[in-house]
C-alpha cells in the first residue's frame, strides 16, 4: 500500500522536521511566541492548500470540508492576539495530478495527528488558547487518518507511482523544515 511505502521512504526527512519543529516549540514562552510559531504552520499549510486545490476536491476526498486546514490556524493565531499579514515564507511542492497533491497531503494530514502531543507539550508551558488546529479530529482521529489514507492507496495503486508520490512527500517535507529554519535564523 502507499500509505505504508511513504512512511517508511520518508522517516529520515519526518524525523528531521519534527525535531526542528519541536525546537521551535520548547522556545515558547509566552502566547506571543506561541502565535509566531504558529505562523510558519499557517503559512506553509496555506502554500500547500493552495497547490493541492486543482486536484484535491470533493470528488477525491468526499471528507475535505470536515477536515483540518490552514483557516483553523488563522483562528488560532487571531485568538492569541496575532496577525497574519507578516508570514515567513513557504514554498509547497509543485503538484501535477492528484496522487500528487495527495502525496503532499498525506503530510499535513500526518501532522494534524500529532497535534495532540503539541498540546500536551503546550499546556506545560501554560499555553492553553489557540490550540484547535492540533486538537485535531479528537476520538474521530482514526477515522479520518483511515480515511485519507483509504483514498491515497485507491489513486496510489500502481506501485509504479510510488516513487513519484514518496519523492513529493519528502520534498513537502523538506519544505515545512525550511520554514522552520528560516524563523530560527531571524531570533
Amino acid at each position: 500500500m502507499l500509505s505504508q511505502h511513504i512512511k517508511e521512504h520518508t522517516h529520515a526527512a519526518h524525523q528531521n522536521v519534527e525535531g526542528t519543529i519541536v525546537r521551535q516549540l520548547k522556545n515558547i514562552r509566552s502566547e506571543a511566541d506561541y502565535a509566531e510559531v504558529l505562523k510558519g504552520f499557517y503559512a506553509y499549510f496555506r502554500a500547500v492548500e493552495d497547490n493541492i486545490a486543482p486536484y484535491i476536491t470533493a470528488a477525491v476526498l468526499p471528507d475535505l470540508a470536515e477536515r483540518r486546514n490552514s483557516a483553523y490556524i488563522k483562528r488560532d493565531i487571531e485568538a492569541l492576539g496575532g496577525r497574519v499579514d507578516d508570514l515567513p515564507e513557504a514554498t509547497a511542492p509543485a503538484v501535477g495530478n492528484v496522487l500528487e497533491a495527495l502525496a503532499s497531503l498525506y503530510i499535513l494530514e500526518g501532522s494534524i495527528m500529532g497535534g495532540p502531543y503539541i498540546v500536551q507539550m503546550l499546556n506545560k508551558y501554560g499555553v492553553s488558547k489557540g490550540t484547535s488546529f492540533f486538537e485535531g479530529y479528537g476520538e474521530n482521529s482514526r477515522d479520518m487518518w483511515a480515511g485519507f489514507t483509504a483514498v491515497l492507496n485507491k489513486y496510489g495503486s500502481d506501485p509504479s507511482t510510488y516513487e513519484r508520490a514518496v519523492e513529493i512527500a519528502n520534498q513537502t517535507f523538506y519544505n515545512f523544515g525550511e520554514v522552520f529554519t528560516s524563523i530560527a535564523s531571524e531570533k
